[in-house]
């Protein structure tokens, strides 16, 4: 039976987001290195993105169901 694959945290796509702009800063990586490193960053911030979208929703969803303020509005009040 297959483990279930276990999703990757935020963190750790920005880790690898990060270790990829590193790479591509090297001038010693390759034009065909560099845009397989572009895609394959462009794929991780279109995760991480969907990710937090998934978040946001929950915390709208909770505030909503608990009578809370979005975070929009209690940030007016602070000022």
């Amino acid at each position: 039976m297959a483990a279930a694959k276990k999703e990757a945290t935020l963190e750790e796509r920005f880790e690898k987001i990060e270790n990829m702009i590193e790479q591509l800063e090297d001038p010693d990586t390759s034009l065909e290195d560099s845009f397989k490193l572009y895609q394959d960053g462009m794929t991780l911030l279109k995760q991480c993105n969907e990710q937090i979208d998934r978040v946001e929703k929950k915390v709208l969803q909770l505030n909503e169901e608990s009578g809370l303020v979005e975070f929009e509005d209690a940030e007016e009040d602070e000022f």
